[in-house]
């Protein structure tokens, strides 16, 4: 029997044609399904789920990265479903687009709780699909780690985060915006610090404060400096490796921001230094591989600031390259 869809999730806000008959879809567009009022069976083979929290009142630079889930679907039918670097055919996933969260007109509050509740019932419903969620910005992802533990409470996960910031400034002090997802759900209990990976730190652009929050806490982290005299796999190897034998799943973070100024005119607060486009998109690739990682979001992305779609592309590259690892994982190759 198929689940029927929560008030708080909306059916996504258009779809691509996609193939009749036998025909094999050969772009992205073609090959996700979208939902419709009725979501697949919780019996039904799905391997990813993907959905999107159109929120940015939260963020703390002005942005409209509310807009990012309707463009990242947009640039679907740009993408093929092969990858010649990897010689693999995503075709072979099933993966289906369960739409967007019901975002309050005013009240971040309430958009908040949505997204929770949103979260814990994919996960409830729908325990081994990878789940993807497409934001909005950072704030979003307490909210879905948040509902990810409601809905399996025994379980503990883990964050590996690739981004510019912390993420740990003061909820007392900005509420919870984009900048203080981190924090709320290490010192809510959520996620223990140490269980905590952030990946991309670098220059002038998080203050002492937020790193003697990070120590105090056991959080984690890896400027770019170090990153790149190790080198980006085996940095990203050692967290895998440490969270393996410490929690059940893991959750990775992706804001967009880690990527440096060059690379990501559409990121409101990109800054120089940081990551390029190819190490992200290795990185996201190793993580998709790895058995645990069960969950994956893309934030604080701004289409409105883009220039020819630039930033949005790399969102979209990142997340099928995430799934081009699933496949590996899944399918042993």
């Amino acid at each position: 029997m198929r689940v029927r869809r929560p008030a708080e999730l909306r059916c996504a806000p258009f779809s691509w044609q996609r193939p009749t008959g036998d025909a094999a879809p050969r772009f992205v567009s073609e090959w996700v399904e979208v939902a419709g009022e009725a979501l697949p069976a919780c019996e039904e083979q799905v391997d990813v789920l993907v959905w999107g929290v159109p929120l940015s009142r939260t963020s703390i630079s002005a942005s409209a990265a509310s807009e990012h889930p309707m463009a990242f679907r947009r640039l679907w039918r740009g993408f093929a479903t092969y990858n010649i670097d990897e010689d693999v055919n995503l075709a072979g996933l099933r993966v289906v687009d369960v739409g967007d969260v019901v975002e309050h007109v005013t009240d971040s509050a309430v958009t908040h709780e949505a997204i929770e509740q949103t979260a814990c019932f994919l996960r409830t419903h729908y325990p081994e699909p990878f789940l993807t969620t497409i934001g909005g910005d950072h704030s979003i992802t307490a909210c879905v780690v948040r509902g990810m533990q409601k809905a399996e409470p025994s379980k503990k996960i883990g964050i590996i985060q690739l981004d510019t910031h912390f993420d740990l400034r003061d909820p007392a002090e900005l509420g919870k915006a984009n900048g203080t997802p981190i924090r709320q759900l290490v010192e809510e209990g959520v996620v223990s610090g140490q269980h905590v990976h952030t990946i991309g730190l670098h220059g002038f652009f998080n203050g002492e404060p937020l790193k003697e929050v990070a120590d105090r806490h056991g959080i984690h982290y890896y400027t770019m400096k170090q990153t790149r005299k190790r080198g980006l796999e085996a940095t990203i190897a050692d967290a895998l490796a440490a969270l393996t034998t410490e929690v059940d799943s893991i959750y990775v973070t992706v804001d967009m921001d880690v990527l440096d100024i060059s690379h990501a005119p559409g990121v409101p607060a990109s800054t120089p230094g940081g990551m390029y486009t190819d190490e992200l998109l290795d990185a996201v690739l190793q993580l998709g591989a790895h058995p645990k990682v069960a969950a994956l979001d893309i934030v604080c992305l701004d289409p409105r600031k883009d220039v020819h779609d630039a930033t949005v592309k790399v969102a979209v590259h990142t997340w099928l390259n995430a799934l081009v690892g699933l496949y590996k994982r899944t399918s042993g190759a």
